[in-house]
């Protein structure tokens, strides 16, 4: 396979992190999340960052043109020659409509659109039951990992906090933006043969084995 042109989905909290620092390992593919991205463009002052800077500055959206220009220019280096994990981006049909025909007019295509999915309530329990030591970012679940005395960090004994973030509320107003604009692609992709599914409940190990299982056969077919 020339390259492998990754796209991956999923609600907040589904575990697409994990598996994102886990594939760019595997296949030595740049990690595009679009925040950083676009953080960079304005740091460096490109001709893209300086007009995406003028709306964020003005506190107005980034004009979905603009987003996708500055992710063009980020695959079109030398790092992304033969590949690339999209993070971020697509959130929404159009954005995936001008993403797609961007790429194609560079004589490239996408690969596949990686699903990692997760019912709602599991991702709610997931966040919220986070707890985090102010002082030395470490975090904590209330099920998963709890420190041994309740509320305290093990090391130092700092009481431990709730992110604003990760407060239910939060949580299930970031789920509703998700299942409005971005769920819309699970469609778009799968209409295109495109998308692979994947169940965010399983153990990060299990999901990634089976992302990696879904890549290999992908790039067998790529090559008959």
């Amino acid at each position: 396979m020339a390259e492998l042109n990754l796209i991956l989905l999923g609600p907040p909290g589904a575990g697409k992190g994990t598996q994102a620092t886990r594939l760019t390992e595997d296949f030595r593919l740049p990690h595009i999340a679009t925040g950083d991205i676009l953080r960079a463009a304005v740091s460096a002052q490109t001709a893209l960052g300086k007009e995406a800077k003028r709306y964020m500055d003005g506190g107005e959206l980034v004009p979905d043109s603009v987003i996708t220009g500055v992710i063009l220019d980020r695959v079109a280096q030398d790092d992304a020659r033969d590949g690339f994990l999209l993070d971020g981006f697509p959130r929404t049909v159009e954005q995936a409509d001008s993403l797609g025909t961007e790429i194609e007019k560079r004589g490239r295509r996408l690969t596949a659109a990686l699903l990692v999915d997760a019912p709602d309530d599991v991702v709610v329990k997931r966040i919220s039951g986070r707890r985090v030591n102010p002082q030395t970012g470490r975090v904590y679940h209330v099920d998963f990992d709890p420190p041994r005395l309740a509320g305290r960090d093990d090391d130092d004994g700092s009481e431990l906090v709730q992110r604003d973030d990760d407060r239910e509320e939060t949580v299930r107003r970031r789920l509703a933006v998700y299942h409005a604009q971005t769920e819309p692609l699970i469609d778009y992709y799968d209409r295109r043969g495109l998308l692979r599914r994947f169940d965010g409940t399983a153990s990060p190990s299990e999901v990634h084995s089976h992302i990696r299982a879904a890549i290999s056969t992908l790039q067998r077919e790529d090559e008959l």
